[in-house]
């Protein structure tokens, strides 16, 4: 019996040996898919270690860039920045992405070309790994031909991405949650109403973002069918008494608003025309501003949400 026991000792430990090896066979081969730009399951990163920071729920980070737009969208397994904010801005947001480990941006939306929401573009493009870069379409007269929009197009080229225009309606898989576009009208007065919407939706909760699209353009995502209540609104351009009109906040009612402002910004947004139009449909004690609260996050579990301010 003795020699029996330890006989079966003996082959166990070769089959765990063996076993261990196989695993880390396994573990080698996940590492350098995940390497070389292949998703994996987040339950997978997480077992090798690189998985996001905190990732077991949907996030949207209202980053506070100053006068500018800066949104991050995690899940456990998708990234997506809207916007960047000025030129300037470019380490405060990858000195963001860099605490929060975020390694690749699969999906990067550039709403307009203004330089508060994408001049820091082009360094983000070439330091972070990048999916698929969203713009809307802007006919040629319309293309900037500034130093940043130059910055960002030799980014682009560099890494070897082309622009996706955006088309209302198109759908992004972001895993546990989905992404709606809007895309503006074929041409514009006002390089503001070229924004592209966004829709997030995530179990019962959804968010809506608008760049600085204005009234004319507010009636052109309306007239989508694709605008409902929200669950989060993110005010557009800034707080402006130009956007956030009456015939947008009736329709999206939001729970919560955000609006992304700089601190004593010469604009002086948010107007108060607009806060009190937002007011009507959002308590007060539901709107943030990153002028006063710093960065704000928003953390969905599909069911509720919880908010998380810098300051």
């Amino acid at each position: 019996m003795a020699r029996a026991k330890q006989k079966n000792t003996k082959e166990n430990k070769k089959v765990g040996f063996f076993i261990g090896i196989i695993f880390t066979i396994i573990l080698i081969a996940m590492s350098a898919a995940e390497s070389k730009g292949y998703d994996l399951p987040w339950e997978l990163k997480k077992l090798l270690g690189i998985a996001d920071e905190c990732t077991e729920n949907l996030e949207v980070h209202y980053i506070d860039v100053g006068q500018g737009d800066c949104i991050l969208i995690r899940t456990p397994d998708k990234n997506m920045l809207i916007d960047c904010g000025e030129t300037d801005k470019s380490e405060t947001v990858l000195s963001y992405l860099k605490n929060k480990n975020i390694k690749k941006l699969d999906f990067v939306v550039a709403t307009h070309p203004h330089s508060d929401h994408m001049g820091c573009m082009g360094e983000i493009i070439s330091q972070v790994d990048i999916g698929e870069v969203i713009m809307p379409y802007l006919p040629d007269e319309d293309i900037p031909t500034t130093r940043y929009f130059e910055d960002f197009l030799t980014a682009l080229d560099e890494a070897d991405i082309e622009i996706t225009e955006a088309e209302t309606g198109a759908e992004i898989n972001l895993g546990e949650a989905e992404a709606v576009l809007l895309a503006p009208e074929e041409k514009c007065s006002n390089l503001n109403n070229y924004s592209v919407g966004v829709i997030l939706n995530h179990g019962r909760n959804s968010f809506v973002f608008t760049g600085d699209a204005e009234k004319k353009a507010e009636k052109h995502f309306i007239k989508s069918g694709l605008i409902d209540k929200c669950t989060v609104y993110k005010a557009g351009h800034h707080g402006s008494s130009t956007s956030s009109s009456e015939e947008l906040m009736a329709k999206l009612r939001p729970d919560y608003t955000v609006i992304m402002c700089g601190e004593g910004n010469s604009y002086n947004h948010p107007e108060d025309e607009a806060v009190s139009r937002i007011g009507k449909y959002t308590d007060k004690k539901n709107i943030y501003r990153t002028d006063l609260s710093g960065t704000v996050v928003v953390v969905s579990d599909g069911e509720g949400i919880d908010v998380k301010t810098e300051r």
